[in-house]
């Protein structure tokens, strides 16, 4: 591919589909309203953003693109999608750009093929990470990065029972939140006068959020989405989310993350959704991110996560199968 600028100041930036504005064109456009007078977040909203989590160095302190980079990316994403191959995830798509070759999501099988590919919303920012100013993710503490070498140490092996397995596998939670772009990365929202439902379509988890001065859940009360509260800042609705499980973790980050999220209305189409997470005995410093929903005619469809696990099953015995293999040699 030619392009006219550094080759890897290509990542994570291109599309296989629409660019989706994140201001509304149009100067009368308002915010709807629910039938209790509060912004209507109401609807399915995909996360199929192309735009990195972090900043790829290259950028520097830069948030946008240039207008001439911007569209040499239009133009490159459209040799993409016409390559076909394989399904590109997330910033999977980084390699296939820089090497020329896409590489599998899942290589161990292969099963993700291109037939898993959706369109991707093509935005000319860097980095979903807003804050710090650089697009990257804060260092981690030499506390964080202590407790981090002790969870691997004390991890059971992968193969030795089914707590060995991570969370997702075991069909119990892709965590909170769920960032993957391009891959079930959809939310539905449904509101009421007073509570707020939060679907996920990754495992069909489902957060249920008070919009009320009703207090949090005890400290002892832990959860793996955390307990959550809400309240109305003017037409953004903010989520606060604390008592997480140790065992539900974020980047590193278990118990004592705190979690505030922004859910902001900015077009018809678009639902802006910033995020912060503090955790002083992981990172340096608090970090945000912002990422455009966009939204969608489509239904969240049935996730079947597992019908009795099967795979889990194989995975164990096929492991207790070579041990006797092993041992009878």
């Amino acid at each position: 591919m030619k392009t006219s600028f550094h080759k890897p100041a290509l990542l994570a930036l291109l599309c296989t589909g629409s660019f989706y504005a994140t201001a509304q064109d149009s100067d009368d456009w308002q915010v709807p309203r629910t039938i209790n007078g509060h912004p209507d977040l109401q609807g399915v909203w995909a996360n199929n953003s192309s735009t990195p989590l972090e900043r790829p160095e290259v950028f520097g302190d830069r948030p946008e693109l240039t207008a001439e980079e911007f569209a040499d990316l239009r133009a490159q994403a459209a040799e993409i999608e016409a390559s076909g191959g394989d399904a590109l995830f997330g910033d999977g798509f980084l390699n296939a750009v820089i090497t020329g070759e896409v590489q599998s999501y899942d290589p161990a099988t292969g099963n993700y093929d291109a037939a898993w590919m959706v369109d991707r919303n093509l935005e000319n920012r860097t980095s979903l990470v807003v804050d710090p100013p650089n697009g990257r993710i804060p260092p981690m503490t030499e506390e964080g990065r202590a407790r981090m070498q002790e969870r691997a140490a004390n991890r059971p092996g992968a193969t030795d029972s089914y707590l060995g397995r991570p969370l997702q596998e075991r069909c119990i939670t892709w965590g909170m939140p769920y960032i993957m772009a391009g891959y079930n990365s959809y939310y539905q929202i449904v509101q009421s006068e007073d509570t707020v439902a939060i679907i996920q379509e990754m495992i069909h988890d489902v957060r249920i959020v008070p919009i009320n001065d009703k207090p949090h859940a005890d400290e002892r009360i832990e959860l793996w989405h955390g307990d959550s509260r809400g309240w109305w800042d003017g037409d953004t609705l903010v989520v606060q989310t604390r008592n997480f499980s140790d065992q539900s973790q974020f980047r590193g980050a278990g118990a004592n993350r705190l979690f505030t999220e922004r859910y902001t209305r900015t077009a018809e189409d678009v639902l802006e959704y910033q995020f912060t997470v503090e955790d002083p005995s992981t990172w340096e410093r608090p970090w945000t991110a912002v990422i455009n929903y966009t939204a969608s005619e489509d239904p969240i469809y049935e996730y079947a996560c597992h019908e009795g696990n099967y795979a889990l099953m194989g995975i164990l015995s096929g492991a207790r199968a070579a041990e006797r293999n092993t041992q009878s040699n």
